[in-house]
């Protein structure tokens, strides 16, 4: 049934009657009447009833393309986790695309992070073309500079592009002489992030977004090629720090599904730029390859991260003023300005931004010693690495591939898996308690902490039968809350003065939903596996339904909220009318999570069934 509407008249009436908090959305919160009729095309009048049907009264509205139109009755009374699914794939995938072509370059380069009188878009000085084609782009812009960075930027030069941040160019089609678009994780995250790029890379494959997810691909790789590895994020001050390693996975899983749309030399071609990362931005002695022949996260550059707010370090920087007997803000000042040099404080910031790189920013858990660790996910993610170029040998090049003069067969690579498995089992495999843990290779011991990046050997396929059996009978059950899995467990004694971090207790977030659901299912623990995936599933609806179909960054996972004031709060919550893209990952853990679980419990989730009351916590 078709319902005829005005569409700026139909927002300002439901506005005015139900929006009582002044959001511009309808939620749970709102106090009014909680019903409204409206006439289909026959004139007869129809009621819509209730926050979640007016809610999505109000979303169809916002989508509705032109001035006047027709929504359809059938969008308004969807049930939740079809209509969820449904937006995701037909809306907030587009709303979260960008790209650098006409106007959409300053979508790109006018957001909040950007200062200073222009918007400055870099790009690598040997992508002759691009700079040509972006030039041209952004000729009627005064207020844009278009200005090139050298190959293999050193960290002199990063330090003074620290000056004039700005935006770095990807990937340029030369032959349809455009530029190929990304998708970003929402909010005020604006650009392309590094290990955001995967998780999203996977809602896109499950929504058959072909050439969106291999445009997302090659941005990736062309990060590797001109800017050495693939970046935290497409920003200037990015350009020293990389983010957890998941090309690999990506290329296989993608290629796995449309082997039949590409060319075998299109694989070649990316397993060669991934085999070049491997080698040069994580296997490179003393930066994040160590003595232990392990790795750990390693952000180069020097001082204060640029992304961070004005006062987030405050804490830090007056417990090194009264050490200095100087007056705070006067200590702040001159250590940023390189007038003071304090060595332990310039420590502090290596492992902050080692910690950034993790893509754990931030966490109690890597606070003051991230640069001193082999972490339990970096190397079963290195290790996923060497495992899946072996399977990408073995299975498409006839076991023989060529690469800088070398030739690899998949033993080889198997091998270099092997020695990592026994390497970590060596260093961060706990005997006493049957756990990894975390690996300090200055204090030389483990450093115990329970948390889901410990879980990751799972996902990677590194665990033994038994080993994995233990991990999910000891680790596992202090991780879980009523909304899924929370980063690090409550039982964790922190430090009475430890700032509240968004990576710690009790915050959830996609990443490591969807990396413990298929590692539970690699080792047959299914029944656990439908668990997690419905308590995370039945957050994300319970708050799309309650809350104007919000989707958002991350979860408060124990006491089931989005509502969240924790370091930068929760992006993708401020919005009006309908949400504009959800969050990225969060988007893609939702496709995920419907493709894998039963359809026996697609009705208790419709209906917003209690997980406590399906899965009892004994088990």
């Amino acid at each position: 049934m078709k319902l005829p509407v005005d569409k700026s008249k139909l927002i300002d009436q439901l506005i005015k009657q139900e929006d009582t908090t002044g959001s511009h959305t309808i939620t749970i919160d709102d106090l009014g009447k909680k019903e409204f009729f409206i006439e289909n095309e026959e004139g007869n009048s129809v009621l819509i009833k209730g926050t979640y049907h007016l809610s999505n009264l109000l979303q169809e509205a916002a989508l509705l393309t032109n001035h006047k139109g027709n929504i359809l009755l059938e969008h308004i009374v969807e049930e939740p986790v079809t209509r969820t699914s449904r937006v995701i794939k037909d809306y907030y995938w587009d709303k979260l695309t960008r790209s650098f072509d006409n106007e959409g370059v300053l979508n790109v380069l006018e957001d909040e992070k950007m200062q200073g009188d222009f918007l400055r878009l870099y790009v690598p000085e040997s992508d002759v073309e691009a700079l040509e084609f972006y030039k041209q782009k952004t000729m009627a812009y005064g207020h844009v500079k278009v200005e090139t960075i050298p190959e293999n930027i050193s960290n002199e030069e990063i330090i003074a592009l620290n000056q004039k941040p700005g935006i770095l160019a990807l990937a340029y089609s030369k032959e349809k002489k455009k530029s190929i678009p990304f998708v970003v994780p929402g909010g005020r995250f604006n650009e392309m992030y590094g290990w955001d790029s995967y998780f999203i890379g996977l809602g896109l494959i499950i929504d058959d977004k072909f050439e969106l997810a291999q445009a997302m691909i090659d941005n990736l790789e062309y990060q590797i090629i001109h800017y050495g590895k693939i970046l935290n994020a497409n920003r200037s001050y990015y350009l020293s720090r990389s983010q957890p390693p998941f090309f690999t996975s990506f290329i296989k899983e993608f290629y796995e599904t449309y082997s039949n749309k590409l060319q075998l030399n299109w694989l070649q071609q990316k397993l060669t730029t991934a085999i070049s990362e491997y080698f040069n931005v994580w296997m490179t002695e003393n930066v994040r390859l160590t003595d232990t022949q392990l790795n750990r996260y390693f952000g180069e550059g020097t001082g204060v991260p640029n992304e961070t707010e004005p006062e987030h370090f405050d804490a830090i920087f007056k417990i090194f003023a009264k050490k200095h007997n100087i007056p705070f803000i006067e200590f702040k000042e001159k250590y940023k300005q390189n007038e003071i040099v304090d060595e332990a404080l310039d420590k502090y910031f290596v492992h902050d931004r080692s910690m950034r790189e993790s893509g754990h920013d931030t966490t109690n858990r890597l606070d003051d010693c991230s640069a001193h660790l082999n972490s339990v996910d970096l190397n079963s993610l290195l290790y996923k690495y060497e495992t899946d170029i072996a399977y990408l040998i073995a299975s498409y090049f006839n076991d023989s591939f060529s690469y800088n003069n070398n030739t690899f067969s998949s033993a080889e690579w198997l091998q270099r898996a092997n020695k990592r498995k026994q390497l970590m089992i060596g260093y961060m495999w706990n005997e006493k308690e049957s756990v990894f843990y975390d690996y300090n290779f200055v204090k030389k011991k483990q450093q115990p902490c329970i948390s889901t990046t410990n879980l990751y050997p799972l996902w990677t396929n590194l665990c033994t039968e038994e080993q994995a059996e233990s991990i999910v009978k000891k680790q596992l059950p202090n991780l879980i809350c009523k909304g899924g899995l929370a980063s690090t467990s409550g039982l964790e004694a922190m430090p009475k003065d430890a700032t509240e971090r968004q990576w710690d207790f009790p915050y959830g977030w996609a990443p490591h939903q969807m990396l413990i659901w298929q590692g539970l299912k690699n080792y047959g623990f299914e029944t656990k596996a439908q668990e997690l995936i419905y308590r995370w599933l039945w957050l994300i609806v319970k708050t799309a339904v309650n809350y104007n179909g919000l989707i958002p960054e991350k979860f408060d996972v124990n006491t089931c909220t989005h509502q969240v004031d924790v370091e930068y709060g929760n992006v993708g919550t401020n919005f009006k009318y309908v949400t504009d893209g959800g969050f990225g990952w969060t988007n893609a853990s939702y496709k995920l999570g419907i493709e894998l679980l039963e359809a026996k419990y697609l009705n208790s989730l419709n209906m917003l069934t209690d997980p406590d009351s399906i899965f009892p916590k004994s088990t």
